[in-house]
């Protein structure tokens, strides 16, 4: 792979570098950034988008909706995906067809390819993009950042090391009503905040029986593993049910609850793991091909305060009690606890804050995805990190919080409910753990689930150490931070990106 300098230094030279430092004082949007945008192909920076499926359109789109830009390249190791998506994007850039590969490397060691963007599965995200990083590009990459620990910390060595601009797909962080939302509680005014709350209440159905199948004809399956051990696929639904098998994703924690998990933080002001993490839940209502749980709770331990996540996957009765479905009003959000009121963002980028008595004192809307990319674009060109609004080391953090979590699920056993809940109460939490598992155990029976009959899966707490980022004298915990790497397709180790 070579690392081009000659056209980079040229746009890094460019008045276009000034112009996008002095918009990032204000609020970006589409139209703002239409302005300091140039059409003159000599300015254009090249784009590869990798992943064509799901996100990848999501990709697509907000860079055609820019001037300053051109795709020039997609990949994907579905073949299906060519033709199509290589004419939707010419439809889209007066004509100009990117070049189509199956093979991320041979994308990279093209020297006219500026920017990666990657919205391929989660196993891929962390190694993908690594060796972007290491081929001199900037980056893109999907939310979560990574699918383990270790590996996302080895995404921030890279982008360091290599002083590339790398951004996370958490697209909440450049949306005006989010970050002003974030900034009425980080201001105090709905007092000490003690808990911030995740919410994923997002129906999945079953995935269907586990068996032996095969992967789609168009599909290169080596290089869909990538670095995932060789094994046989077990799903009827190749593309997107991967979500829903540990090897390759990590569930809705890290699927949908990536956003929230970060905005969760976000708001907390805190920039490092937790002191400890708690989990319980399970994969109930089905017998499928699914290995992660499709409700669970977990409680971060961050000292005076928690973070505190909710995982509600049944396909729930649309007739069910509103109490049963949401939660504060809200069912895909995030709920900031304080002691003089609530924040409660039902939305990326709208919602509205409470006094304690439930009044609602403000309002907080507006924003959507292409302030995101613009954003990227504009720390591309200012080449300063400090201009990402979602750099990947907040990428990194966010994401290994939902791993965290999902490492105590993983080592757990099963209990009653009894039994969890005197352990939960037994941790010391500003969580009101006992009013969090009634409502749990208040949707299962409302969905028909006998909990009290398939009991609850009750992890380990786990302290950890933030610093050096592993669990306090806990090897087993300690396997769960990475994995073992297909040869061809290993995450470097600490020091060797």
């Amino acid at each position: 792979m070579t690392i081009r300098k000659s056209r980079r230094e040229f746009l890094e030279d460019s008045m276009f570098a000034a112009a996008a430092a002095a918009a990032f004082a204000a609020p970006t949007s589409l139209l703002a950034a239409e302005e300091k945008q140039s059409k003159s192909p000599n300015e254009k920076l090249h784009v590869a988008v990798i992943g064509l499926n799901g996100r990848g359109n999501a990709h697509i789109g907000g860079f055609t909706n820019r001037d300053d830009v051109i795709i020039t390249h997609l990949c994907d190791v579905d073949s299906k995906f060519h033709e199509s998506k290589v004419e939707g994007v010419a439809k889209r850039q007066d004509g100009h067809k990117p070049k189509f590969e199956t093979d991320l490397r041979r994308v990279l060691d093209d020297p006219s390819v500026d920017i990666v963007s990657i919205a391929t599965p989660n196993h891929q995200h962390s190694l993908q993009a690594i060796w972007a990083l290491q081929a001199g590009k900037d980056v893109y990459v999907e939310k979560p950042v990574s699918h383990n620990v270790s590996e996302g910390r080895r995404a921030v060595e890279a982008a360091r090391k290599y002083n590339r601009i790398c951004q996370a797909g958490t697209q909440s962080r450049s949306n005006p009503g989010m970050i002003e939302a974030i900034e009425f509680v980080h201001s105090g005014k709905i007092g000490d905040v003690k808990v911030a709350r995740g919410l994923c209440y997002k129906p999945r159905k079953s995935i269907g029986p586990k068996g032996v199948y095969q992967p789609p004809k168009t599909v290169d399956y080596s290089l869909w593993l990538g670095p995932a051990q060789m094994q046989d696929v077990t799903r009827p639904q190749f593309h997107y049910d991967w979500h829903w098998q540990m090897p390759f994703g990590n569930g809705d924690l890290g699927n949908q609850g990536i956003h929230q998990m970060d905005l969760a933080r976000w708001g907390l002001n805190v920039n490092e793991l937790s002191k400890a993490v708690i989990s319980y839940g399970g994969r109930f209502g089905y017998d499928d091909a699914g290995t992660t749980p499709n409700t669970q709770v977990v409680v971060h331990d961050y000292g005076d305060k928690s973070l505190v996540f909710e995982v509600r996957g049944l396909v729930y009765d649309k007739k069910l009690k509103e109490s049963s479905v949401s939660y504060k009003g809200s069912k895909i959000g995030v709920i900031f606890e304080g002691t003089d009121g609530y924040v409660v963002m039902t939305t990326y980028h709208s919602g509205s804050a409470f006094d304690k008595d439930g009044n609602k004192i403000r309002d907080f809307n507006g924003g959507g995805d292409q302030n995101h990319y613009n954003n990227f674009v504009e720390a591309v060109r200012s080449r300063d990190v400090d201009h990402l609004n979602g750099d990947i080391l907040e990428g990194h953090l966010s994401s290994a919080l939902c791993h965290t979590g999902l490492i105590s699920y993983q080592m757990g056993e099963q209990v009653s409910p009894e039994e969890c809940l005197e352990r939960m109460e037994g941790i010391k939490t500003t969580e009101n753990v006992r009013a969090t598992m009634e409502r749990v155990q208040d949707h299962l029976r409302d969905n028909g689930v006998d909990i009290v009959k398939e009991g609850v899966t009750l992890g380990p707490m786990l302290p950890f150490d933030a610093k050096t980022e592993t669990f306090v004298d806990n090897k087993e915990a300690d396997g769960y931070l990475t994995r073992n790497y297909r040869k061809g397709f290993e995450v470097p180790a600490e020091g060797k990106v």
